[in-house]
Order: structure tokens, then C-alpha cells, then sequence
């Protein structure tokens, strides 16, 4: 016994041959075990015992590993010797280590070292290995190291299992994406349900592959592979359907013969239908579309092959993506009657059936709200924009061709009767009032010469003249008068600025500035077209300016123009009304928008006779 518990690298003598040989053919067992066993509990236990035996062959190990990465729970792996109890301080350290993230050994110098590992790959801890090694065996660093180097071997056990899940998650994805591709590229259901059966049953290596769809309470086959051989033979096909019945009542997949870990299902219709048809295995999945199941996948096969779990997830994704699709296609091949008929259907089971709160609320709500638009009554007003403008607007023009020589009001100024506007040069008018004053003086005392000489024909001739240079003397003085430009009446003045023609010339005519009354204003509408048929003179209304949007005034109907006229790409007409009420505070040319009372109206019809108004226009373009 004493000879047996030496390790492999201490010198024994030509006694020893057996133990040596003992300790080779338990090495050559773990690597045997390490690289043939199938499950990961099985290949984990033969490490940790290959471990132990590097470090000593006296070592005892102990492993943990965790359910997920990195959050556990951690729990009891394997252990060395297999079935001892692991003692506490290994467990205590690898708990350490599990905490730490990092390597921990307990005893260093003492009889019995303790030493913990983390196994962290991919950068996620994943577990952690603890052994013990008695004093003799190799230092703590060069053990540490050899714990390093036999963590690679989990890694690449983690990458192998790895690899094999993405190579079943491969193949699920190609399959079921084949499929897809295949059910996309046929818009009719019956083409789509025969390439789907016929691709499965080929890609999937099954004797048959049947859908079958839900028709009331029962399930009717719509496809089968191979088609030739059922054509014959109803009652096979009713042995399908019966058994698509029997996974669609329970909702579940039903496999037949059923593997020991496999759930109970009631599967006594898969076990006729597999003797009837003579095959090994059916598998059963039913098709979902959204929350409703409306049929069902079956695959056979031969005798002697039967459905791997990978097969079963392979064939359950296809069902998955394929459901939906195949109840597309049925939805869009029926006749439209049917199509109203299931609409009509639906929405009367969510109105009247005890469930589809949501869809009862909003038809409530939408009755509500139809009932009030048609019963309920309103005030139907012609919105409009407005302005004002005087009732008379007096033009001020100049006199006769001059300059201006300066300006006293502008637009926007109020002013008064006979205030002074604007005044023209008047140097020209002084000079020729100079000359004809000059000159008349000179026909006078000509005219009392002509007379003391008893000339009388001569005379004649000078008053003649002298009437003439009294009346030029009177335009010219009167032309001095109207020089000074001044207002006719108290009003505003709403246009006319001349403040940039100072020294400017003025041609005879010339409008210079207008003017409004202070107290006389109408108000000009413009209704649009589509409403002027509801505009008669003597209806009343309300406007609000954008100077007093607070401020209601009200006006009557007066006078509408029969004429049409466009801006800002609309049509409108122009409606004199008259204020019954007017403010101090209003101006010529203030804008805002009127509201004219019709009357009252059904409320629906108040919110959409613009649009049926249109929509008859159009429907009338449109008739041949």
C-alpha cells in the first residue's frame, strides 16, 4: 500500500514495477474517458482527475461550475478521488475563487496546500477548480501553472459544444429559411402547400410530409409529398387528418414512439396512422398564426429511423415561420364573399363575445360620437378674412407742375381740417407774380396817358390788356395759394408718404395722399366661392381684428359683388358690410377675420360639407 500511494515522478526502485504500471493503465483510463465520453459531466469528471494526477498523485480536486456564466448558481461538478467527500477547505477556496476572480491558495508552507483556480474564458468565469498537494510536490507557482494550462482544455471543450450548437442552430436557420424562400415565391396556397411538403420531405430525408388545415372543428390535408401514392386511398388520408387532430385538440407536438424524457401525449391516432402507413416515426407539429392554431405539419419515416431531438427543433422552426405564411396565402385565395363574411364574423364575435374589451370601448365610443355629429345641431358661421376701409377716401392732388419743397404728415398721421400737408416751391409763382404786378402797374399809366390824350381807340386797347394782366395776376396768386397742400376734412391719412421726394417734382394730377373720415368705416370680406352661396345681404356677423383680437365688433351684410377675384391661389368674392357698433381705436386698413351666422345646422354636416362638396364635384368630373 505504501508503494502505490508514490507519484509518477518519484524514484522508485526495480520493486516498484507495479505500481508504476498501476498508475499508467489509471492515466491511460482518463485519457480514454476524457476523449470518449459523450456527456459534459463525464468529460469534466476525467479531467479533474487527469489534473489531480499532474499535480501529485496523492492531489485531491474539487470542481465547480455554473448553470450560467458569470451569475451561476455554481454547483458541485466532480471530484477526486470520484465519490469521496470533498473536503471543506477545498470547497472553501473555491468558493474564494469564485468570489476573487482570481487564483487563491490556503496552507502555503505546511503539510497540506490548498490551491484554487478561477476558470475564466471568453472573458466570463464559468467555475473553479480546487486541489490540494501535499508538501513534496512541486512548488505553488509551477502548480498554478500547470492548473493554467489545463484550463485550455475546458475552453476547447466549451468551443467544441459551442460549435456543435451552432451547427444545429445553422442548419435550423438554412432549413427553415429554404422553406421561407420556397412559401414567398408561390402567391397561390395550393402551389405553396405542395413545394413546402415536397421540399421537407426531401430535405429532411421522410417517406411523407403532410399539411393539413383547420376547416371548422376538423382538420382537412391539403398537401402530401407524395401525392401519387394516397391518390387511391382515401381512408390514409383520413388516418392523416385524424391525427393532426389529435396534436391540434392538445395544442403539442406529438412524437411517435415517444423517447423516455419525453412529456405524456395522447398519441393512439399516430400509432394507427404509423401502422397503416407502415412507417417507423410520425411526428406532429401543429401551425400557429398568431394566437390561433390553423393546422398542422406531419412527417413519417421509414422503419428503423426515427426523429433526433435536433430533427424535432428543425422541423418545429419551420412550422413557426411557415404558419404564417400558409394562412396568408389561404386568407387571399378565398372568393370575396367569403372574405366579408369572416370580417362580418370577427367583428361580431369581439362586439358580442366576452372578451375584446378594447374593441366594445371604441365602438361605443364611435357610435357616440356618430350619434352626436347627426342628431346634435350647431350655429353654421362663414369664416372669412377682413379689413376695413372708410366710407370715403378723398384723394389730394397737386395743383400744377412744381417741386415740393416740404412735407408735414404722412400715412398713419391723423389730421385736421385745413392742416398743411405738404407745400410746394413757390419762387417761380413770386417772380411771375413780380413781372405781372410790374407790368399791369405800366398798362395803367398808359391807359391814363391814352385818355389825357383823348386817344380813344388806344385806350380801348390798354384796358384790354389790362384785364388780361389782372386775370394772369389772379392765377398766379391763386396758384400761391394752393402751394400750401391741406386737408379737406378731419380724417387719416391711409396713404401717401413724401418724405424721400422733398425737392422732387410734381407733375399736375399727381395723387399725393388720401384721406379717410375718422368715424365712417366698412367692412370688406372675402368669402370664399365655395361658400357665397350662403351669403345673402342683411345677415350678421362678428370680427375680430389682429390689433383687437379681444375685441368683438359686430357688422350687417350690405352689398356683394358679383364679381370674382383671386389671391394666394383661391377664389373669393368681395361683401361690403357696415358696423353696428364701432371703437375709437380703429384705422383704415386693419385686418382680421369675420364670422357671418347662417343659422344652425347638423353638426356632421357643418364639419364635412366642404368635403362632400368636393368628393360630388369630383364623382360628376369622373361619369363618362
Amino acid at each position: 500500500m505504501t508503494e502505490l500511494r508514490r507519484g509518477p515522478d518519484s524514484d522508485a526502485s526495480p520493486d516498484t514495477a507495479a505500481p508504476q504500471v498501476t498508475y499508467a493503465m489509471l492515466d491511460q483510463t482518463l485519457w480514454s474517458r476524457f476523449q470518449q465520453s459523450e456527456t459534459l459531466e463525464a468529460v469534466l469528471g476525467a479531467w479533474l482527475g487527469l489534473v489531480t494526477r499532474q499535480i501529485d498523485g496523492l492531489a485531491t480536486g474539487f470542481l465547480v461550475t455554473g448553470e450560467m456564466p458569470d451569475t451561476g448558481p455554481f454547483l458541485p461538478m466532480a471530484a477526486w478521488p470520484q465519490g469521496s467527500d470533498t473536503a471543506a477547505d477545498l470547497r472553501e477556496s473555491a468558493a474564494k475563487a469564485l468570489a476573487d476572480r482570481q487564483s487563491v491558495v490556503f496552507g502555503e508552507g505546511t503539510e497540506r496546500r490548498v490551491l484554487a483556480h478561477p476558470l475564466i474564458i471568453f472573458g466570463q468565469l464559468f467555475g473553479a477548480v480546487a486541489v490540494s498537494a501535499p508538501s513534496r510536490a512541486a512548488p505553488t507557482p509551477a502548480l498554478f501553472r500547470r492548473l493554467q494550462w489545463a484550463a485550455g482544455w475546458i475552453e476547447l471543450i466549451l468551443r467544441r459544444e459551442q460549435e456543435i450548437k451552432d451547427g444545429e442552430l445553422r442548419e435550423r436557420v438554412t432549413t427553415a429559411f429554404d422553406m421561407l424562400a420556397t412559401l414567398l415565391e408561390r402567391p397561390r396556397l395550393d402551389e405553396a402547400a405542395t413545394a413546402l411538403v415536397v421540399g421537407l420531405a426531401r430535405r429532411l430525408d421522410c417517406e411523407t410530409v403532410s399539411l393539413g388545415l383547420c376547416r371548422g372543428r376538423r382538420v382537412r390535408v391539403q398537401a402530401v409529398s407524395n401525392a401519387a401514392s394516397f391518390g387511391r386511398r382515401a381512408s390514409l388520408i383520413r388516418e392523416i387528418g385524424i391525427a393532426m387532430d389529435e396534436a391540434v385538440d392538445q395544442e403539442a407536438v406529438i412524437l411517435w414512439p415517444e423517447p423516455e424524457d419525453w412529456e405524456f401525449r395522447v398519441s393512439r391516432a399516430h400509432a394507427d396512422l404509423a401502422q397503416s402507413h407502415g412507417v417507423g416515426s410520425v411526428l406532429t407539429i401543429p401551425l400557429s398564426a398568431g394566437d390561433e392554431i390553423i393546422g398542422a405539419l406531419m412527417f413519417e419515416r421509414r422503419q428503423g429511423a426515427s426523429f433526433a431531438p435536433q430533427d424535432v427543433e428543425i422541423c418545429d422552426a419551420v412550422a413557426a415561420i411557415a404558419g404564417p405564411i400558409i394562412e396568408d396565402r389561404r386568407q387571399s385565395s378565398r372568393w370575396l364573399p367569403g372574405k366579408v363574411s369572416d370580417s362580418i364574423t370577427r367583428g361580431a364575435k369581439a362586439l358580442l363575445g366576452p372578451s375584446h374589451f378594447g374593441a366594445k370601448l371604441v365602438t361605443l365610443i364611435l357610435a357616440a360620437v356618430i350619434a352626436g355629429l347627426w342628431f346634435g345641431r350647431t350655429e353654421f358661421e362663414v369664416v372669412a378674412p377682413a379689413r376695413l376701409e372708410g366710407i370715403v377716401q378723398r384723394s389730394v392732388v397737386a395743383p400744377f407742375n412744381g417741386y415740393l419743397a416740404a412735407q408735414n404728415a404722412r400715412a398713419g398721421d391723423r389730421v385736421a381740417e385745413g392742416d398743411i400737408l405738404a407745400v410746394l416751391d413757390e419762387k417761380d409763382l413770386s417772380l411771375e407774380e413780380l413781372r405781372l404786378g410790374t407790368a399791369l402797374e405800366q398798362r395803367n399809366r398808359e391807359l391814363d396817358q391814352a385818355i389825357a390824350e383823348r386817344k380813344l381807340a388806344e385806350a380801348n386797347i390798354i384796358r384790354a390788356q389790362i384785364s388780361q394782366a389782372e386775370a394772369q395776376l389772379s392765377l398766379v396768386r391763386e396758384q400761391l395759394a394752393r402751394t400750401r397742400i391741406r386737408a379737406p376734412f378731419d380724417g387719416y391719412i391711409v396713404e401717401g408718404d413724401l418724405s424721400q421726394q422733398v425737392g422732387g417734382a410734381i407733375e399736375r394730377g399727381e395723387t399725393l395722399f388720401r384721406i379717410a373720415p375718422l368715424d365712417g368705416y366698412r367692412v370688406v370680406l372675402e368669402v370664399p366661392e365655395t361658400e357665397i352661396d350662403e351669403i345673402a345681404p342683411g345677415q350678421t356677423g362678428s370680427l375680430r381684428l389682429s390689433a383687437f383680437p379681444e375685441l368683438p365688433l359686430t357688422y350687417a351684410l350690405q352689398e356683394i359683388t358679383p364679381l370674382a377675384r383671386q389671391s394666394d391661389g383661391r377664389n373669393w368674392f368681395r361683401v361690403e358690410a357696415e358696423l353696428v357698433d364701432g371703437a375709437a381705436a380703429l384705422r383704415p386698413g386693419m385686418e382680421g377675420v369675420s364670422r357671418t351666422a347662417i343659422g344652425e345646422r347638423r353638426l356632421a354636416w357643418v364639419m364635412f360639407h366642404d368635403l362632400a362638396d368636393w368628393a360630388r364635384l369630383k364623382l360628376w368630373a369622373w361619369q363618362p
